[in-house]
């Protein structure tokens, strides 16, 4: 069973041109191809990267935000309560108006105490500054470190300057020490992101980044296999290019730097747009639906690896969508809106709401004791003693 599911996965015809078999992809000792093997290596890469970024978050990047100003805010806690607990738990963390007066009266507790307890635990839930900053923090050294390797490795190929270059010679082309650690190195750093996604900071497209990060470990995979490493290369590098500007923005709006915030990302949203939905759509999309038929005729892995491509331009369009808007917001009001992404917090504007209605409530008092000591009467006429006594004042006066 394992054996045919094997003969029919690795068919030539599902991987190669017409006319190209798998003997004619025999390595020499002078000619190497990519072998499908090799991407195991990048398991335990990707685990050695997650040890990495932790040793780099605790070493560098948390006492790099304290001397940088980042300070977590104060968060009230929810006092214990094993039945909201319980709820909070394994039945909803934002329970509706019906839920929570069911748990007010199992708990003995004012509705209002019940929504602030469930706000107060749903924000002990939500990472830290620091935690945002040390993420943003490994990110970025790993996309500098990334993108100029990226431009090192690829700055002598003549792929990078002439696309048609793609596929010269495809698929036997043999694959260069260089171009293979590039791909290692890619490839463990996004499944590393796999691995932590539980622990990283959620946000708002969270599910986008899983399509992201699965569409991106087929692509590359794929893509090994296949031998489409000339492409997949521009791919990576274009990608890098903008991920450069995005975190150091996010690091700079963690540190309160308002105006180096917003500078860094009307860059950051200039060379997004440009090489997203310009560069890639040119040099990726267009090169590999039109530019490969030039050499062989469509395959199944044609048909995939620009289905792969497609799903990756799509979600660029989603978030360029959001960066357009942020980017309209900030032309109109002068300054960057808060990442629409992210998880925000609910305690400030709830805080102050509920302290309005706490005054409100004592203002309400305070008529009800005034009215009954008889100052002011319900119609809105004073008393018949007071205004004698007022009379008497205005004729001594007189």
């Amino acid at each position: 069973m394992a054996r045919s599911l094997y003969d029919w996965l690795w068919q030539h015809e599902f991987w190669l041109p017409p006319g190209i078999t798998w003997e004619d992809m025999q390595e020499s000792e002078d000619t190497h191809y990519p072998q499908p093997r090799d991407l195991l290596l990048s398991i335990p890469f990707a685990l050695i990267l997650v040890v990495i970024r932790c040793a780099f978050e605790r070493a560098i990047a948390l006492p790099l935000s304290t001397k940088l100003g980042v300070r977590d805010k104060q968060r009230p806690k929810a006092q214990p309560n094993p039945v909201l607990e319980t709820f909070y738990s394994t039945c909803c963390k934002n329970p509706k108006e019906g839920e929570l007066l069911s748990l007010a009266k199992q708990c003995d507790l004012p509705v209002r105490k019940v929504e602030k307890w469930f706000r107060h635990r749903r924000n002990m839930d939500r990472p830290s500054l620091s935690k945002k900053f040390s993420e943003a923090c490994w990110r970025f050294t790993f996309y500098i470190i990334s993108f100029f390797t990226g431009v090192a490795v690829l700055y002598d190929k003549p792929w990078l300057w002439d696309h048609r270059e793609c596929w010269t010679g495809y698929p036997q082309q043999p694959l260069q020490p260089s171009l293979f650690w590039y791909y290692m190195l890619e490839l463990s750093f996004y499944w590393s992101l796999v691995f932590t996604l539980p622990f990283d900071v959620k946000r708002k497209d969270f599910k986008e980044q899983i399509v992201h990060h699965a569409a991106t470990i087929f692509l590359i995979s794929f893509s090994y296999c296949a031998n489409y490493i000339r492409i997949g290369t521009l791919v990576m590098v274009i990608h890098d290019a903008s991920d450069c500007f995005l975190e150091p923005t996010k690091i700079f709006n963690y540190m309160k730097w308002k105006r180096t915030c917003d500078s860094l990302f009307m860059i950051f949203s200039a060379v997004f747009l440009i090489s997203r939905l310009v560069i890639y759509p040119y040099t990726v999309l267009y090169n590999t639906y039109y530019y490969s038929m030039e050499i062989f005729q469509p395959f199944f892995g044609y048909y995939f690896v620009n289905v792969l491509l497609m799903i990756l331009q799509l979600l660029h369009v989603f978030w360029s969508c959001l960066i357009i808007h942020m980017v309209y917001k900030f032309i109109l009001q002068g300054t960057m809106e808060k990442d629409m992404r992210s998880d925000t917090e609910e305690s400030d504007k709830d805080e102050e709401r509920d302290k309005i209605r706490e005054k409100d409530k004592n203002g309400i008092t305070c008529f009800s004791n005034v009215t009954s000591n008889g100052y002011i009467q319900r119609n809105g006429s004073e008393p018949l003693d007071n205004r004698a006594h007022r009379a008497n004042g205005h004729a001594k006066e007189r």
